[in-house]
């Protein structure tokens, strides 16, 4: 049987208790970002697109699954003051008269820009492409330049590209590119015969 005096005393002592312990303070610590990984730490798997060649070989190659911004760029051609500089009109006119993609009529094209821009008087009688050096020296005074690279070909010189069982390819060096019947960028695949220009 539990009192009065004894329940005071119960009530009084829990009291104490609860006002004699020291009051807690919770630290809160501040948000750390999590650290990215590096990229070195990382292994990404690289997708392989794999396929048979012509031969019947099985061979695959990298998935490029990022673009890169940076275009490729070519070097501009440079103005050798040694040449005729009607080339250099040939080569406008050209550009100007150019489509978008080849229609397989370089040599006429490149023709019509020579005997327009008045290098050549009469028109070339040569029919396919990689025969026009030769009808170009012999007929008309051009001369072979010491040039390997189509890149270092000056502005308005001809450049004739071989083909052993194809017509070649001739066109003409303009500043950004080459043109004959269409503007390319890049020089033609085919095999260099030789720059031809007129000093």
């Amino acid at each position: 049987m539990i009192s009065k005096k004894t329940a005071e005393a119960i009530v009084k002592k829990r009291a104490r208790t609860i006002t004699t312990e020291p009051v807690r303070a919770f630290a809160i610590e501040p948000v750390r970002p999590i650290a990215k990984p590096n990229r070195s730490e990382t292994t990404q798997a690289i997708a392989h697109y794999s396929y048979k060649t012509a031969a019947g070989k099985k061979e695959s190659i990298p998935v490029i699954t990022q673009y890169y911004p940076q275009r490729i760029v070519y070097p501009f051609a440079r103005i050798d003051r040694h040449i005729d500089g009607k080339l250099m009109q040939a080569a406008t006119i050209a550009q100007e008269r150019a489509h978008a993609h080849s229609r397989s009529m370089c040599w006429h094209y490149v023709k019509e820009a020579l005997l327009a821009s008045g290098v050549i008087n009469s028109r070339p009688k040569s029919e396919l492409a990689k025969d026009a050096a030769q009808d170009l020296v012999s007929n008309y005074g051009f001369k072979r330049l010491p040039v390997n690279d189509p890149f270092a070909a000056p502005v308005g010189s001809v450049l004739v590209y071989g083909a052993n069982r194809a017509a070649g390819h001739v066109e003409i060096r303009t500043r950004e590119g080459f043109v004959s019947d269409f503007n390319s960028k890049t020089p033609s695949r085919r095999p260099l015969l030789g720059v031809y220009a007129k000093l």
